[in-house]
């Protein structure tokens, strides 16, 4: 068995003036997230093996303020692949990862991740949560996946379940849409 959990990158700030879309950094609600995402997974006692991430700005931001709300880091392995990916190509990541590696954190962008869960995940009515996804994955949102396999080669369409999904709006109604 292994477990898949993707996180997305905290709002960023589109009203920073950088030259390249990779280069923009998270805004105060993002950073203000992404934190809160942290601190739910240390509750929630989440464990990840290895972490794999884009190196976009806003990932590395997400990143080292969702791990001070964890309360421990992990070294990422930086793959570029990932910076806004299709599903077809985080698939293909996924298909990289070391087998010794049973829990992997992967942070990233849309609309890649969203389609990749969409993939993964069966629609066959079984689980409301794909149906919530499906609705929209939000920025700084954390989406865990359970796969019935032995190595990451295995990984296929409809092969994963959504273990949990939980967006930094189910935790604090103020980091919801419309808020600022």
């Amino acid at each position: 068995m292994k477990r898949l959990t993707l996180l997305r990158h905290a709002k960023s700030d589109w009203d920073d003036p950088v030259a390249r879309d990779f280069d923009r950094p998270l805004n105060r609600r993002g950073e203000k997230a992404a934190l809160l995402m942290g601190q739910f997974a240390a509750r929630r006692k989440m464990r990840f093996d290895l972490l794999v991430a884009s190196p976009a700005v806003r990932v590395v931001q997400t990143l080292d303020t969702f791990f001070s709300g964890y309360g421990e880091t992990l070294d990422a392995h930086w793959d570029r692949r990932i910076y806004l990916a299709s599903s077809a190509t985080l698939l293909d990541v996924v298909r990289d990862l070391p087998d010794s590696a049973q829990s992997v954190l992967m942070a990233g962008h849309n609309p890649g991740f969203e389609e990749l869960i969409l993939d993964l995940v069966p629609d066959d009515g079984a689980n409301p949560l794909r149906e919530d996804v499906e609705v929209k994955f939000p920025t700084a949102s954390l989406a865990v996946m359970d796969l019935a396999i032995e190595s990451w080669t295995q990984i296929a369409i409809n092969a994963a379940t959504i273990a949990s999904f939980t967006r930094p709006r189910d935790l604090d109604p103020a980091l919801g849409p419309g808020s600022r």
